[in-house]
């Protein structure tokens, strides 16, 4: 007679096998989660992949689900996750044939968007998913030449500002409105308190703050400043000049590019230097432009920004800034290529004192950022506490939560 111990002793050992098989992959987790490096306590997953086209800038919606601009796709997509396992449950798209769609803000029911040569926003999802409703805030930013992508947020004084970069990577620029930070009235008119609204150039009055090469985005301080990332002047070696990672623009201020830069590295309240001399910047006077609060070596490419006061985070963690680093082609020393990472901007009394490693591991030791496995680009932080991160080069948009306890 056959023991009933040996008849159950098969069901017993699959049971065994595929608990243990189940215990290893909620152990192992994904590819992200093995790559990046964190500090303790905070963890990383793949929130969404396979996005084709290279995501960009993100904005929840009030509909709790994720937006992203996909900018060489032309798309809006939306990244809905209605179970609520920190997992994409689809992508949606809601918007495309759109013309190198960067920057994105939900404000008062409105989806706003920055294509290259102009702000738009979209209302109204359709049964197929796509907005119905499309309108012209402005209708004429500087084209795409140069460096194409716009930026765009609401401010906490409910004016639109629109971030253009250079059209060159060297010398003034024919257009005032590049390289600066625009600020428009909601409806694309320009506001009567703007620096320059009484300029005879129509074009100068919609100017926030100029001497901006590239500022791919830009937030508010908890003290309402406005502060932006700033890609500096290339060809001018590996080390020079030193990238003006935290810039507090001025209303009506000049911020040095192509004149002048910030010298010296990290914490930076001095006055700016002149740069190689070239006869196409003589004759500006670097004492009066605006010096960078916080600088990183050259070449270090930072993108997005957000503070994390809104997040999940341990409290020492939510007042600080972090920033995307996108890791740039400009470094012909392999010792000095730019990591590709997310650091973190410790504030103290309101300023920026020091920059610490939060998000690591997506470049391998001597590779250049172009060939490593992502880029992170976007932040922001979800309803949920969660941030999340956009990488146009692996196509992927990740989310950093913090675990107590982990």
């Amino acid at each position: 007679m056959i023991s009933l111990r040996w008849l159950l002793l098969p069901g017993l050992f699959l049971v065994a096998l595929l608990s243990g098989s189940l215990m290893l992959r909620l152990k192992e987790g994904d590819e992200a989660s093995h790559r990046i490096k964190l500090p303790p306590g905070f963890a990383i997953r793949i929130f969404a992949e396979g996005l084709e086209g290279s995501p960009r800038m993100m904005s929840f919606g009030p509909d709790g689900a994720l937006y992203a601009t996909l900018v060489y796709g032309g798309q809006i997509v939306r990244l809905p996750d209605r179970n609520h396992d920190g997992r994409a449950d689809r992508v949606e798209v809601v918007a495309d044939n759109l013309e190198l769609p960067h920057g994105l803000e939900w404000r008062d029911g409105w989806l706003y968007a920055a294509l290259s040569d102009r702000v738009v926003r979209f209302a109204d999802r359709g049964v197929d998913g796509k907005f119905r409703t499309e309108e012209t805030i402005i209708p004429d930013l500087p084209g795409p030449s140069g460096h194409f992508t716009r930026t765009v947020h609401f401010g906490p004084d409910g004016k639109l500002y629109v971030s253009v970069g250079s059209e060159t990577n060297f010398g003034p620029e024919r257009d005032p409105r590049r390289a600066a930070i625009l600020r428009y009235n909601p409806d694309g008119s320009a506001p009567s308190d703007n620096p320059f609204f009484n300029s005879a150039d129509p074009r100068r009055r919609l100017i926030w703050g100029e001497g901006l090469k590239n500022s791919v985005d830009f937030t508010w301080t908890p003290r309402g400043e406005l502060w932006a990332t700033h890609n500096g002047t290339d060809h001018l070696g590996d080390d020079l000049p030193p990238e003006e990672v935290v810039v507090n623009v001025q209303p009506g201020g000049h911020h040095g590019w192509p004149y002048c830069y910030t010298p010296g590295l990290g914490l930076n309240l001095k006055g700016e230097r002149a740069d190689v001399p070239d006869p196409r910047t003589s004759g500006f006077d670097c004492r009066k432009a605006v010096p960078a609060l916080f600088t990183a070596p050259a070449h270090s490419a930072p993108l997005g920004l957000t503070f994390a006061a809104n997040s999940n985070f341990p409290p020492e963690y939510r007042k600080d800034l972090y920033i995307a680093y996108h890791g740039s082609l400009g470094v012909q020393d392999p010792a000095k290529y730019r990591d590709c990472k997310i650091e973190r901007i410790v504030i103290e009394n309101g300023l920026p004192v020091r920059a610490e490693p939060f998000a690591t591991g997506w470049r391998e030791p001597g590779q250049m950022c172009r060939d490593a496995w992502g880029r992170p680009t976007g932040l922001v932080i979800g309803p949920d506490g969660a941030m999340y991160v956009s990488d146009d080069k692996g196509g992927r948009i990740y989310r950093i939560t913090y675990q107590a306890g982990r």
